[in-house]
């Protein structure tokens, strides 16, 4: 399909989500290569292969770009099915994929090279960190709070404030090795690593908020 043909598309119609998709990975690409300032949406669109005209029908600017390309890798190792309780499920068993995800997240080298990213650009721009914190930090701990009022709520957990848990489970998951990685004197955790702190943090967590 071409861009002319997916504008005319009749009002309703979805998007072309194999585009979305390719602007998203372009975004994140060049975002992390070039930082914010440095990726305009032409250079976007031409690593998307995609005119710029396909980019703005479906990101109305680069803040929502931006905003997108942030949530999508979260989502990709944290998905929103990680952060639900189904009957029958365990405490413990659900604990440990979300601390699993968050792991891998954590030690990818994208993830590393956003933070580094933020890091250098939030003094100079407070409004683009926002976007950065509301798009990822802040979903994720809105979704565990969520969670953990729900696990409270069974009877399985005891947690007076969620909203504190949630926060001290994702802080315990980062550790010292987290920030070592962060400011460049440390390696990722191996997987064995990673699986042996996700057990421990989990087992930390239970034994403060079990009844």
């Amino acid at each position: 399909m071409s861009d002319t043909s997916l504008q005319s598309s009749g009002p309703g119609r979805p998007k072309d989500l194999a585009k979305r998709e390719a602007i998203l990975e372009a975004a994140k690409c060049l975002f992390l290569r070039h930082g914010y300032a440095g990726s305009s949406m032409d250079a976007i669109a031409a690593h998307a292969g995609v005119s710029k005209l396909t980019v703005y029908s479906h990101f109305t600017d680069k803040e929502t770009l931006f905003c997108a390309a942030v949530k999508a890798r979260c989502e990709e190792q944290l998905p929103e099915l990680f952060f639900e309780f189904p009957a029958g499920a365990t405490v413990h068993n659900v604990l440990l994929n979300i601390a699993r995800g968050f792991s891998q997240l954590l030690n990818s080298s994208e993830s590393v090279d956003l933070h580094r990213l933020m890091t250098s650009l939030g003094a100079q721009d407070p409004q683009l960190a926002k976007i950065f914190y509301e798009a990822g930090p802040q979903r994720l701990l809105a979704e565990m709070e969520c969670l953990l009022g729900k696990m409270d709520q069974s009877g399985q957990l005891r947690i007076e404030s969620p909203k504190l848990a949630a926060d001290q489970f994702f802080s315990l998951l980062k550790g010292g090795a987290n920030f070592r990685l962060l400011i460049g004197c440390g390696e990722p955790e191996t997987e064995a690593q990673q699986e042996q702190h996700a057990r421990a943090t989990v087992e930390m967590f239970l034994r403060a908020y079990r009844p």
